[in-house]
Protein backbone atom coordinates (compact mmCIF):
# COMPACT_ATOMS: atom_id res chain seq x y z
CA UNK A 1 0.00 0.00 0.00
CA UNK A 2 1.24 3.60 -1.07
CA UNK A 3 2.05 5.71 2.03
CA UNK A 4 2.26 9.87 1.55
CA UNK A 5 5.68 10.54 0.64
CA UNK A 6 6.00 7.71 -1.72
CA UNK A 7 6.93 8.18 -5.60
CA UNK A 8 4.23 6.69 -7.66
CA UNK A 9 2.92 6.45 -11.62
CA UNK A 10 -0.14 7.08 -12.14
CA UNK A 11 -2.02 6.20 -15.37
CA UNK A 12 -5.29 6.90 -16.49
CA UNK A 13 -7.27 6.40 -19.40
CA UNK A 14 -5.69 9.18 -21.05
CA UNK A 15 -1.49 10.50 -20.10
CA UNK A 16 0.78 9.17 -16.83
CA UNK A 17 1.82 11.38 -14.22
CA UNK A 18 4.39 10.63 -12.01
CA UNK A 19 4.67 12.24 -8.50
CA UNK A 20 5.16 12.18 -4.49
CA UNK A 21 1.81 10.88 -3.15
CA UNK A 22 0.15 13.79 -1.29
CA UNK A 23 -2.54 12.95 2.13
CA UNK A 24 -5.49 12.18 0.25
CA UNK A 25 -8.82 13.73 -0.99
CA UNK A 26 -11.79 11.61 -0.83
CA UNK A 27 -12.60 12.23 -5.09
CA UNK A 28 -8.71 12.53 -6.14
CA UNK A 29 -5.32 11.02 -5.70
CA UNK A 30 -3.11 14.23 -4.72
CA UNK A 31 0.67 14.02 -6.40
CA UNK A 32 3.43 16.86 -6.20
CA UNK A 33 5.06 17.19 -9.60
CA UNK A 34 8.69 17.66 -9.91
CA UNK A 35 7.46 21.06 -10.67
CA UNK A 36 6.58 21.48 -6.99
CA UNK A 37 3.04 21.94 -8.29
CA UNK A 38 0.31 19.09 -6.78
CA UNK A 39 -2.17 17.99 -9.13
CA UNK A 40 -5.35 16.42 -7.65
CA UNK A 41 -6.67 13.45 -10.66
CA UNK A 42 -10.14 12.18 -10.52
CA UNK A 43 -9.80 8.28 -9.23
CA UNK A 44 -12.38 7.40 -11.38
CA UNK A 45 -10.05 7.92 -14.33
CA UNK A 46 -7.50 6.18 -12.92
CA UNK A 47 -6.22 2.66 -14.51
CA UNK A 48 -3.27 2.01 -12.91
CA UNK A 49 -0.72 3.12 -9.96
CA UNK A 50 3.03 1.94 -9.85
CA UNK A 51 5.14 2.33 -6.82
CA UNK A 52 8.50 3.97 -8.20
CA UNK A 53 10.29 4.72 -5.07
CA UNK A 54 9.12 4.23 -1.10
CA UNK A 55 9.67 7.29 0.67
CA UNK A 56 13.39 7.53 2.20
CA UNK A 57 13.05 9.81 5.59
CA UNK A 58 17.03 10.84 5.79
CA UNK A 59 17.80 13.27 8.18
CA UNK A 60 20.59 15.35 6.56
CA UNK A 61 22.09 16.74 9.99
CA UNK A 62 23.41 20.76 10.15
CA UNK A 63 27.76 20.58 10.43
CA UNK A 64 29.09 22.68 12.78
CA UNK A 65 30.02 25.75 11.47
CA UNK A 66 33.90 27.33 11.32
CA UNK A 67 34.45 31.33 11.38
CA UNK A 68 36.17 32.15 8.37
CA UNK A 69 38.72 34.91 9.54
CA UNK A 70 38.08 37.58 6.91
CA UNK A 71 34.61 37.36 6.48
CA UNK A 72 32.36 40.05 8.10
CA UNK A 73 29.24 38.35 10.07
CA UNK A 74 25.67 38.89 9.46
CA UNK A 75 23.06 37.50 11.58
CA UNK A 76 19.62 35.95 9.88
CA UNK A 77 16.52 36.30 12.19
CA UNK A 78 13.86 33.83 11.32
CA UNK A 79 10.26 34.89 11.67
CA UNK A 80 8.91 31.92 9.19
CA UNK A 81 6.93 32.42 5.79
CA UNK A 82 7.26 30.17 2.54
CA UNK A 83 11.00 31.22 2.74
CA UNK A 84 11.68 28.60 4.92
CA UNK A 85 8.49 25.81 4.06
CA UNK A 86 8.90 22.15 3.31
CA UNK A 87 6.10 20.19 2.93
CA UNK A 88 4.13 18.54 5.45
CA UNK A 89 3.46 14.84 4.52
CA UNK A 90 0.76 14.78 7.53
CA UNK A 91 -1.48 17.76 6.14
CA UNK A 92 -0.34 17.99 2.72
CA UNK A 93 0.43 21.66 2.80
CA UNK A 94 3.58 23.81 2.88
CA UNK A 95 4.28 24.72 6.40
CA UNK A 96 7.22 26.62 8.08
CA UNK A 97 9.19 24.57 9.87
CA UNK A 98 12.72 24.94 9.27
CA UNK A 99 15.33 25.90 11.88
CA UNK A 100 17.64 28.13 11.20
CA UNK A 101 20.33 25.83 10.85
CA UNK A 102 18.34 24.06 8.59
CA UNK A 103 18.24 27.46 6.61
CA UNK A 104 22.26 27.30 6.15
CA UNK A 105 22.50 23.47 5.44
CA UNK A 106 20.09 24.76 2.98
CA UNK A 107 21.84 27.78 1.21
CA UNK A 108 25.77 26.97 2.03
CA UNK A 109 26.48 29.63 -0.27
CA UNK A 110 25.93 32.20 2.14
CA UNK A 111 29.13 30.63 4.30
CA UNK A 112 31.79 31.74 1.46
CA UNK A 113 30.18 34.92 1.84
CA UNK A 114 29.89 35.67 5.86
CA UNK A 115 30.36 34.47 9.31
CA UNK A 116 26.62 33.53 9.61
CA UNK A 117 24.66 33.65 13.28
CA UNK A 118 21.14 32.26 12.79
CA UNK A 119 18.58 31.88 15.25
CA UNK A 120 14.39 31.78 15.35
CA UNK A 121 12.89 34.44 16.75
CA UNK A 122 9.27 33.62 15.60
CA UNK A 123 7.71 30.51 13.38
CA UNK A 124 4.28 32.05 11.74
CA UNK A 125 3.29 33.30 8.66
CA UNK A 126 3.44 36.76 7.83
CA UNK A 127 -0.57 37.78 7.70
CA UNK A 128 -0.50 36.59 11.59
CA UNK A 129 1.52 39.61 12.40
CA UNK A 130 0.57 42.11 14.80
CA UNK A 131 2.32 45.20 16.31
CA UNK A 132 3.63 43.49 19.37
CA UNK A 133 5.59 41.00 17.06
CA UNK A 134 7.28 44.36 15.61
CA UNK A 135 8.43 44.75 18.74
CA UNK A 136 9.98 41.61 19.54
CA UNK A 137 11.88 41.60 16.15
CA UNK A 138 12.95 45.30 16.87
CA UNK A 139 14.23 44.13 20.05
CA UNK A 140 16.40 41.26 18.55
CA UNK A 141 18.10 43.60 16.16
CA UNK A 142 19.06 45.78 18.69
CA UNK A 143 20.64 42.64 20.50
CA UNK A 144 22.57 41.88 17.18
CA UNK A 145 23.80 44.94 17.04
CA UNK A 146 25.54 45.15 20.23
CA UNK A 147 26.81 41.75 19.84
CA UNK A 148 29.04 43.10 16.66
CA UNK A 149 26.93 42.06 13.16
CA UNK A 150 27.48 43.73 10.20
CA UNK A 151 24.21 44.00 9.16
CA UNK A 152 20.82 41.80 9.96
CA UNK A 153 18.72 39.06 6.94
CA UNK A 154 15.29 39.23 9.07
CA UNK A 155 13.53 35.79 6.57
CA UNK A 156 9.69 36.77 6.22
CA UNK A 157 6.30 35.87 4.42
CA UNK A 158 5.79 37.92 1.35
CA UNK A 159 2.28 39.12 2.48
CA UNK A 160 3.01 41.32 5.00
CA UNK A 161 6.51 41.60 4.77
CA UNK A 162 6.33 45.47 3.18
CA UNK A 163 4.31 46.48 6.53
CA UNK A 164 7.35 45.11 8.80
CA UNK A 165 10.04 46.91 6.76
CA UNK A 166 7.87 50.22 7.22
CA UNK A 167 7.64 49.16 11.08
CA UNK A 168 11.31 48.99 12.04
CA UNK A 169 12.00 51.78 9.46
CA UNK A 170 10.56 53.79 11.92
CA UNK A 171 11.61 51.87 15.23
CA UNK A 172 14.97 51.95 14.66
CA UNK A 173 16.26 55.46 14.98
CA UNK A 174 19.89 55.83 14.07
CA UNK A 175 20.11 52.40 12.46
CA UNK A 176 24.18 51.85 12.10
CA UNK A 177 23.42 48.69 10.17
CA UNK A 178 21.93 46.99 7.10
CA UNK A 179 18.32 45.16 8.35
CA UNK A 180 17.33 43.34 4.96
CA UNK A 181 13.72 41.48 4.87
CA UNK A 182 13.81 38.98 2.35
CA UNK A 183 11.05 36.18 1.67
CA UNK A 184 9.94 34.02 -1.13
CA UNK A 185 7.20 33.70 -3.32
CA UNK A 186 7.70 30.11 -4.00
CA UNK A 187 8.39 27.30 -1.60
CA UNK A 188 11.84 25.53 -1.33
CA UNK A 189 10.45 22.35 -2.24
CA UNK A 190 9.59 23.86 -6.00
CA UNK A 191 12.20 23.94 -8.61
CA UNK A 192 10.86 27.54 -9.27
CA UNK A 193 11.55 28.63 -6.31
CA UNK A 194 13.11 31.93 -5.28
CA UNK A 195 14.44 31.61 -1.73
CA UNK A 196 18.01 30.75 -2.56
CA UNK A 197 18.51 33.69 -4.91
CA UNK A 198 17.11 36.31 -2.67
CA UNK A 199 19.18 35.43 1.05
CA UNK A 200 21.99 35.11 -1.16
CA UNK A 201 21.78 38.49 -2.84
CA UNK A 202 21.17 39.95 0.85
CA UNK A 203 24.20 38.49 2.28
CA UNK A 204 26.06 40.17 -1.27
CA UNK A 205 24.69 43.69 -0.56
CA UNK A 206 25.48 43.28 3.21
CA UNK A 207 28.83 42.45 2.78
CA UNK A 208 30.11 44.25 0.22
CA UNK A 209 28.28 47.92 0.72
CA UNK A 210 28.08 50.49 3.81
CA UNK A 211 24.52 50.57 3.35
CA UNK A 212 22.72 51.45 7.09
CA UNK A 213 19.10 51.38 6.99
CA UNK A 214 16.11 48.98 6.06
CA UNK A 215 15.43 47.57 2.91
CA UNK A 216 13.85 44.71 1.25
CA UNK A 217 15.89 42.45 -1.09
CA UNK A 218 13.87 40.29 -3.96
CA UNK A 219 14.12 38.94 -7.41
CA UNK A 220 13.86 41.81 -9.81
CA UNK A 221 12.16 39.75 -12.65
CA UNK A 222 10.82 36.25 -13.32
CA UNK A 223 14.41 35.04 -13.74
CA UNK A 224 17.41 34.56 -11.58
CA UNK A 225 19.86 36.97 -12.46
CA UNK A 226 19.67 39.58 -10.20
CA UNK A 227 17.39 40.87 -6.84
CA UNK A 228 16.59 44.82 -5.77
CA UNK A 229 17.26 46.59 -2.55
CA UNK A 230 13.70 48.71 -2.50
CA UNK A 231 13.00 51.09 0.82
CA UNK A 232 11.61 49.93 3.54
CA UNK A 233 9.51 52.97 3.69
CA UNK A 234 8.63 52.65 -0.47
CA UNK A 235 8.33 48.99 -0.95
CA UNK A 236 4.86 47.33 -2.31
CA UNK A 237 4.09 44.08 -3.06
CA UNK A 238 2.58 44.21 -6.34
CA UNK A 239 1.23 40.12 -7.73
CA UNK A 240 0.10 37.72 -5.52
CA UNK A 241 2.53 35.36 -6.96
CA UNK A 242 5.14 36.33 -9.43
CA UNK A 243 8.72 35.89 -8.15
CA UNK A 244 9.32 40.20 -8.92
CA UNK A 245 6.32 41.06 -7.11
CA UNK A 246 7.81 43.95 -5.14
CA UNK A 247 8.44 46.96 -6.79
CA UNK A 248 9.20 50.78 -5.68
CA UNK A 249 6.51 53.45 -5.70
CA UNK A 250 7.54 56.59 -5.96
CA UNK A 251 10.98 55.62 -5.76
CA UNK A 252 13.95 54.26 -7.60
CA UNK A 253 15.73 50.94 -6.15
CA UNK A 254 18.18 51.83 -3.65
CA UNK A 255 20.50 48.86 -5.79
CA UNK A 256 21.01 46.03 -7.99
CA UNK A 257 22.44 42.84 -6.99
CA UNK A 258 24.26 40.75 -10.03
CA UNK A 259 23.40 37.02 -8.62
CA UNK A 260 25.52 35.94 -10.87
CA UNK A 261 28.70 38.00 -10.61
CA UNK A 262 27.95 38.78 -6.87
CA UNK A 263 28.12 42.44 -7.77
CA UNK A 264 26.05 45.44 -5.91
CA UNK A 265 25.41 48.26 -8.45
CA UNK A 266 24.29 51.48 -6.47
CA UNK A 267 21.16 52.88 -8.44
CA UNK A 268 20.17 55.90 -5.44
CA UNK A 269 21.81 57.22 -2.79
CA UNK A 270 21.78 55.62 0.46
CA UNK A 271 22.14 56.47 4.31
CA UNK A 272 25.79 55.03 4.71
CA UNK A 273 27.44 53.64 7.92
CA UNK A 274 29.96 56.36 8.15
CA UNK A 275 26.73 58.54 8.81
CA UNK A 276 25.76 56.27 11.57
CA UNK A 277 29.08 55.60 13.49
CA UNK A 278 28.56 58.61 16.18
CA UNK A 279 24.93 58.03 16.86
CA UNK A 280 23.22 55.29 19.42
CA UNK A 281 20.45 53.22 18.23
CA UNK A 282 16.94 54.00 19.92
CA UNK A 283 13.99 51.45 19.19
CA UNK A 284 10.85 53.14 19.57
CA UNK A 285 8.40 50.77 20.04
CA UNK A 286 4.86 50.41 19.13
CA UNK A 287 1.76 50.07 21.46
CA UNK A 288 0.30 46.60 21.53
CA UNK A 289 -2.73 48.10 21.76
CA UNK A 290 -2.91 51.34 19.45
CA UNK A 291 -6.18 50.71 17.23
CA UNK A 292 -5.86 51.96 13.41
CA UNK A 293 -8.76 51.38 10.74
CA UNK A 294 -8.08 51.09 7.31
CA UNK A 295 -10.53 51.84 4.51
CA UNK A 296 -10.91 52.59 1.01
CA UNK A 297 -13.28 55.21 -1.09
CA UNK A 298 -15.33 53.59 -3.36
CA UNK A 299 -18.76 54.28 -5.45
CA UNK A 300 -22.13 53.77 -3.67
CA UNK A 301 -20.09 54.14 -0.63
CA UNK A 302 -22.28 54.32 2.89
CA UNK A 303 -21.58 56.60 6.35
CA UNK A 304 -21.86 53.55 8.41
CA UNK A 305 -18.59 51.74 7.03
CA UNK A 306 -16.85 55.35 8.68
CA UNK A 307 -18.86 54.94 11.99
CA UNK A 308 -17.54 51.42 12.39
CA UNK A 309 -14.66 52.86 13.23
CA UNK A 310 -15.35 54.90 16.18
CA UNK A 311 -13.35 54.49 19.00
CA UNK A 312 -10.17 53.99 16.77
CA UNK A 313 -7.04 56.40 17.74
CA UNK A 314 -6.49 56.63 13.98
CA UNK A 315 -8.12 55.35 10.56
CA UNK A 316 -6.53 55.62 7.23
CA UNK A 317 -8.53 56.13 4.12
CA UNK A 318 -7.47 55.41 0.49
CA UNK A 319 -9.13 58.21 -1.21
CA UNK A 320 -9.58 58.35 -4.73
CA UNK A 321 -7.30 60.15 -7.60
CA UNK A 322 -5.67 62.89 -5.30
CA UNK A 323 -7.36 61.96 -1.92
CA UNK A 324 -11.21 62.16 -2.13
CA UNK A 325 -14.19 60.90 -0.27
CA UNK A 326 -17.69 61.22 -1.51
CA UNK A 327 -18.71 64.18 0.52
CA UNK A 328 -20.90 66.34 -1.40
CA UNK A 329 -24.36 66.35 -2.54
CA UNK A 330 -24.85 66.45 -6.18
CA UNK A 331 -28.49 64.93 -7.09
CA UNK A 332 -31.30 63.22 -5.80
CA UNK A 333 -28.86 59.78 -5.58
CA UNK A 334 -26.66 61.51 -3.36
CA UNK A 335 -28.16 62.76 -0.08
CA UNK A 336 -25.94 60.02 1.39
CA UNK A 337 -22.81 61.96 0.37
CA UNK A 338 -23.41 64.44 3.51
CA UNK A 339 -24.03 61.94 6.08
CA UNK A 340 -20.39 60.56 5.26
CA UNK A 341 -19.02 64.33 5.93
CA UNK A 342 -20.92 63.93 8.93
CA UNK A 343 -19.28 60.64 10.05
CA UNK A 344 -16.29 61.86 8.74
CA UNK A 345 -16.66 65.07 11.39
CA UNK A 346 -18.16 62.96 14.21
CA UNK A 347 -15.07 60.82 14.19
CA UNK A 348 -12.81 63.24 14.59
CA UNK A 349 -14.66 65.03 16.94
CA UNK A 350 -14.51 61.91 19.04
CA UNK A 351 -10.52 61.21 19.10
CA UNK A 352 -9.90 59.64 15.74
CA UNK A 353 -7.16 60.88 14.01
CA UNK A 354 -7.97 60.58 9.83
CA UNK A 355 -4.86 60.13 7.51
CA UNK A 356 -5.40 60.40 3.60
CA UNK A 357 -3.77 58.23 1.07
CA UNK A 358 -4.21 57.42 -2.61
CA UNK A 359 -5.38 53.96 -4.01
CA UNK A 360 -3.55 55.08 -7.04
CA UNK A 361 -0.72 53.81 -5.17
CA UNK A 362 2.00 56.21 -7.55
CA UNK A 363 2.05 59.81 -7.18
CA UNK A 364 1.19 61.93 -4.09
CA UNK A 365 -2.71 63.37 -2.27
CA UNK A 366 -3.15 66.67 -3.01
CA UNK A 367 -6.09 68.11 -1.32
CA UNK A 368 -6.21 71.60 -2.53
CA UNK A 369 -6.94 71.04 -6.24
CA UNK A 370 -10.88 70.46 -6.22
CA UNK A 371 -13.45 71.89 -3.66
CA UNK A 372 -13.86 68.07 -2.26
CA UNK A 373 -10.26 67.74 -1.17
CA UNK A 374 -10.70 71.60 0.83
CA UNK A 375 -13.34 70.73 2.57
CA UNK A 376 -11.98 67.36 3.41
CA UNK A 377 -8.88 69.49 4.78
CA UNK A 378 -11.25 71.62 6.38
CA UNK A 379 -12.83 68.83 8.37
CA UNK A 380 -9.42 68.02 9.92
CA UNK A 381 -8.37 64.97 7.49
CA UNK A 382 -4.64 65.08 7.53
CA UNK A 383 -1.84 63.70 4.73
CA UNK A 384 -2.02 66.40 2.30
CA UNK A 385 1.06 65.91 -0.06
CA UNK A 386 2.11 62.71 1.05
CA UNK A 387 3.34 60.19 -1.33
CA UNK A 388 3.59 57.36 0.94
CA UNK A 389 1.94 53.97 -0.01
CA UNK A 390 -1.47 53.03 1.65
CA UNK A 391 0.42 50.33 3.38
CA UNK A 392 3.18 52.79 4.62
CA UNK A 393 0.45 55.41 5.85
CA UNK A 394 -0.70 52.97 8.28
CA UNK A 395 2.40 51.74 9.96
CA UNK A 396 3.64 55.45 10.26
CA UNK A 397 0.67 56.88 11.85
CA UNK A 398 0.02 53.67 14.30
CA UNK A 399 4.21 54.07 14.87
CA UNK A 400 3.09 58.17 16.04
CA UNK A 401 0.25 57.36 17.65
CA UNK A 402 2.31 54.72 19.99
CA UNK A 403 4.93 57.36 20.54
CA UNK A 404 3.66 61.05 20.56
CA UNK A 405 0.83 63.47 21.83
CA UNK A 406 -2.20 63.48 20.01
CA UNK A 407 -1.61 67.31 19.62
CA UNK A 408 1.97 66.55 17.67
CA UNK A 409 0.79 64.03 15.21
CA UNK A 410 -0.48 66.23 12.24
CA UNK A 411 2.85 67.73 12.22
CA UNK A 412 4.75 64.51 12.47
CA UNK A 413 2.64 62.85 9.96
CA UNK A 414 3.89 65.49 7.40
CA UNK A 415 8.01 65.24 8.15
CA UNK A 416 10.04 62.75 6.00
CA UNK A 417 11.37 60.78 8.99
CA UNK A 418 13.52 58.13 7.48
CA UNK A 419 12.65 58.35 3.81
CA UNK A 420 8.89 57.68 3.29
CA UNK A 421 8.18 61.38 2.24
CA UNK A 422 9.98 62.90 -1.10
CA UNK A 423 9.60 66.38 -2.03
CA UNK A 424 9.58 65.55 -5.48
CA UNK A 425 8.64 62.80 -7.20
CA UNK A 426 11.03 62.18 -9.39
CA UNK A 427 11.81 60.57 -13.13
CA UNK A 428 11.41 56.76 -13.14
CA UNK A 429 10.16 56.29 -10.81
CA UNK A 430 6.32 54.81 -11.91
CA UNK A 431 5.94 51.41 -12.85
CA UNK A 432 9.86 50.18 -12.29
Amino acid sequence: MEKPGDKIKVITESEEFEGILMPQEREFLVIKLSNGYNIGIDRNKIKDIKLVSKREAKEQKAEEIKEKKGLPTISILHTGGTIASKVDYNTGGVVAKYTPEELILKFPELNEIANIRSRLVANMMSENMRFAHYNVIAREIEKEINNGTKGIIITHGTDTLHYTAAALSFMLENLPVPVILVGAQRSSDRGSTDAAVNIISAAVLISNTDFAGVGICMHESMDDKSCIIISGTKARKMHSSRRDAFRPVNSKAIARINFEKKKVEVISDYRSMKNAVSEKLIVKPFKDSVKIGFIKSHPSFYSQELLAYKGFDGLVIEGTGLGHMPINASDEFTSENQEIKNALKELIDSGTTIAMSTQTLYGRVQMNVYSVGRELLDIGVIGNYSDMTPETTFIKLSWVLSNYKKDDVPEIMSKNICGELTERTGEGTFLV
